[in-house]
């Protein structure tokens, strides 16, 4: 009795070991699990999954350069009104005159301001190859956290309509380089609006509608324009194969709009809309338009008759040369209503 009670049992032990081993032969699987989960296809191998989620890998263009600038000369210094000795009172002293494209604006809309968008001066100078515009500024830090752009336009005809933009962006290197820079052209001749100089406002044009460089990569010439920083501020360099030697020439500082699509920016807003940094004036505070900088224009190549639009005024006196700052401001800024001081080294609290 108790060696056939054995015998029963083994055929069942063999028949669940033939069918966990046939489970885990190749090709033996059951038709549920060949078919997966609600009949759908089995999962892919893991393996193949792996090689599925992969990134793809991108080659980084690089630029082949050939001519690099060299280092600026003495040239043709223009000064531009500062607005960091009021900026305690939170005005601008004077400077901006929204009838001639005129701006003294580095200041936040609430007008807090900001010394690196304050230009205090722009000198050009040249050699056989390159045109250099080195501007100064009122702070020491052209990679400012507001991420400021600067502009040089040129006035190919001396009429008040920009032709050409150099136009940089952060972050600006300690040595020249192409990459931050983007050459812009308006083939329409409507930077202006309708007029050189006033106000058009409100008007809808294009600006700068043609990109012509950007940064080296893929342009027909790599080596066109090139910025760096230095100088207590930052420098430009391009070709006189793009720009020509006849033109006139002047500067900005962008932390506002940023779109050269929409220069002249007093064609944008009305007064009233822009309001004003001058605290004597009817529309003091600012208000639509606010952190940017701008500087008249100087002629080159040929002797101006003293009425083209935006030129430089004859009879300002230039401002006595003010000290290089030697300390550096926070990389983060000044707390909420304090400003950075170059002069004193230190976030000065508004008055």
């Amino acid at each position: 009795m108790k060696r056939q009670h054995i015998a029963d049992i083994v055929p069942a032990g063999l028949v669940l070991v033939l069918a966990v081993m046939a489970c885990n032969i190749p090709g033996l699987a059951s038709p549920q699990q060949a078919a997966g989960p609600t009949g759908t296809e089995p999962d892919a191998p893991p393996a193949a999954a792996s090689a599925e989620a992969a990134p793809s890998l991108t080659a980084v263009p690089t630029v082949q350069h050939v001519t690099t600038p060299g280092e600026p000369g003495s040239g043709r210094t223009v000064y531009d009104v500062e607005s960091q000795s009021t900026a305690p009172e939170r005005r601008a002293p004077y400077g901006d005159s929204y009838d001639i494209n005129r701006l003294e604006r580095p200041f936040t809309q609430d007008m807090i301001y900001v010394p690196n968008l304050d230009i205090y001066s722009y000198k050009v100078s040249s050699d056989a190859t390159w045109w250099y515009v080195q501007i100064e500024l009122m702070g020491n830090n052209a990679n400012d956290p507001l991420q400021i752009n600067y502009g040089v336009e040129l006035d190919r005809d001396h009429d008040g309509f920009g032709d050409l933009l150099a136009l940089a962006h952060p972050p600006y290197q300690p040595t020249w380089d192409t990459s931050a820079v983007q050459l812009f052209e308006d083939t329409n001749h409507n930077t202006g609006g309708l007029s050189g100089e006033k106000s058009d406002a409100p008007i809808e044009t294009d600006g700068y509608d043609a990109l012509r460089f950007s940064g080296g990569v893929g342009d027909s010439d790599p080596d066109m324009a090139w910025a760096r920083a230095g100088g207590n501020g930052i420098q430009f360099a391009f070709k006189k194969s793009w720009s020509g030697v006849v033109f006139m020439l002047g500067v900005f500082a962008d932390a506002g709009l940023k779109d050269p699509k929409q220069l002249d920016y007093v064609d944008r807003f009305t007064e009233p809309q822009a309001g004003s940094p001058v605290k004597d004036k009817q529309y003091y505070p600012l208000g639509d338009l606010y952190l940017v900088d701008n500087v008249c224009r100087e002629a080159f190549g040929f002797d101006p008759s003293g009425f083209e639009p935006q030129l430089c005024p004859r009879d300002e006196p230039a401002p006595q040369p003010r000290k290089t700052p030697t300390c550096v401001e926070p990389p983060n800024g000044c707390p909420r209503d304090y400003y950075w001081s170059p002069e004193t080294c230190e976030c000065v609290l508004f008055i």
